[in-house]
């Protein structure tokens, strides 16, 4: 229920990835939602793992620096078929981590299915309706790249936690 919601909070989403690592950063005053920024931060596929985990952690402590969110929301790895992909996504949720503890920031985990529910009130939405939801709920002018949507749904989930968004705010039938 939006009442229950505090009065306000600055929230970084993040959506972890080896090669691109989506950044949500939003801002909840009563229960308003507004988005402060958002970007996929890339690092070059060619290079060794470990430069390119090296390389989004220096860009997510240089985001966190900058908008000094109040806590961070991470989206927990999905373990699939692929084992070595699972592990690279959990060294990236790694080095978020270690950035936010870096910069002391309260840290909370969300499963993709928890933030997918969240945003859409259906926890396996595709990434199409989420991105979707996401520029509506955070009135934006052009839909954001499906990194940055989930990083900014990620956000979102943490303020609300799975409250139904569609019970509080009027959605057009256009979805």
């Amino acid at each position: 229920m939006v009442s229950q919601i505090k009065n306000k909070s600055t929230v970084m989403g993040i959506d972890p990835g080896t090669i691109k690592c989506g950044i949500g950063i939003i801002q909840q005053e009563k229960d308003n939602l507004s988005c402060i920024y958002y970007e996929t931060l890339k690092a070059p596929s060619k290079l060794k793992l470990s430069k390119r985990l090296h390389i989004i952690y220096k860009q997510i402590n240089s985001v966190i620096k900058k908008y000094s969110p109040d806590s961070i929301a991470i989206e927990q790895p999905f373990v699939g078929d692929n084992p070595k992909s699972s592990l690279a996504i959990g060294q990236a949720q790694a080095i978020a981590l270690i950035s936010a503890e870096k910069f002391s920031k309260d840290i909370y985990f969300y499963s993709p299915t928890e933030v997918k529910k969240s945003v859409t009130n259906y926890g396996f939405s595709s990434k199409e309706q989420v991105a979707e939801m996401v520029k509506i709920l955070l009135n934006l002018n052009e839909l954001p790249d499906s990194d940055s949507a989930d990083a900014l749904a990620i956000s979102i989930c943490h303020i609300y936690g799975e409250t139904n968004l569609l019970n509080n705010i009027q959605i057009l039938d256009e979805i």
